[in-house]
């Protein structure tokens, strides 16, 4: 693959939060968990790349640009959002009864109540602008930083936690039913948790920040589905907000590409 179309002058979306290296990368395990937790990494670095994009953008979008910034801001909280509330209403419960033990999730629902109430004011704001012009970039970016840091450890520790299940005293034996339910569970609930985020709005957000040159270009073919879908997701879902995706860290084919508010020096603020 080829690698990253931008200059090492100009941040990309991989910081100020740390992308997270997926568990099938770092140790080619193949059980359950690690592929279930690899899944869900690849979910948790659109969402980095996304806080990174928003982020590092925001100070420098014009006046003309606010209104479309301001969508897809709003358009990474409900991705978020609804990833975590899909996660606690379902997908924990149902792990741990495949699983079999309770309690698996403990620190998880922790670290979730410590960013939820940045992340609340994050939305808040957006919300109460009493035009899009008053929108200050440099006061989302304080309000982000309220939250970063948990908020970035947290969707790192997420994976790691999953991917530990596999050496719980009862986690289920492999080519087992426990083993194909909980696989199945993954499946099932990361295909359910994307779409339920809407085709014109959290499809296009996902596939708009997932890099095709990541690891490798290993997960380039992520998430599995026909090119023509995947085309139709992306420029026929997405065209309802368009104008939104110009802030997005990656193309339509997901290759990375200069953030859009940060090619205009003239700009800078």
């Amino acid at each position: 693959m080829a690698a990253k179309p931008r200059s090492s002058t100009k941040p990309w979306a991989d910081g100020p939060c740390p992308l997270i290296t997926t568990p099938q990368h770092e140790t080619n395990k193949t059980d359950i968990f690690t592929l279930g937790a690899t899944h869900m990494a690849h979910i948790h670095n659109a969402i980095l790349r996304g806080y990174n994009s928003i982020y590092l953008q925001a100070p420098h979008v014009t006046d003309e640009d606010k209104p479309e910034f301001i969508g897809y801001a709003q358009t990474w909280f409900r991705f978020v959002k609804s990833h975590h509330d899909d996660e606690e209403q379902e997908l924990f419960p149902q792990v741990e009864e495949v699983v079999g033990t309770k309690g698996i999730w403990k620190e998880t629902h922790k670290e979730h109540e410590a960013f939820l109430t940045g992340l609340t004011r994050f939305n808040d704001y957006l919300n109460q602008l009493p035009e899009p012009f008053d929108f200050d970039g440099f006061e989302l970016r304080r309000i982000m930083s309220t939250f970063q840091t948990p908020f970035s450890a947290h969707f790192h520790s997420e994976i790691a936690t999953i991917a530990s299940f596999a050496d719980l005293p009862t986690a289920p034996e492999p080519s087992s039913v426990k083993a194909t339910q909980a696989a199945s569970v993954f499946k099932i609930w990361g295909k359910k948790t994307v779409m339920k985020t809407g085709a014109t709005d959290g499809v296009p957000f996902l596939l708009l920040n997932l890099d095709a040159t990541y690891e490798e270009g290993k997960w380039a073919a992520w998430p599995p589905m026909p090119p023509p879908v995947r085309w139709g997701l992306v420029n026929v879902g997405g065209a309802y907000h368009w104008g939104r995706w110009k802030f997005a860290s990656c193309d339509a084919k997901g290759n990375p590409r200069e953030l859009y508010a940060l090619q205009f020096p003239e700009n800078r603020k």
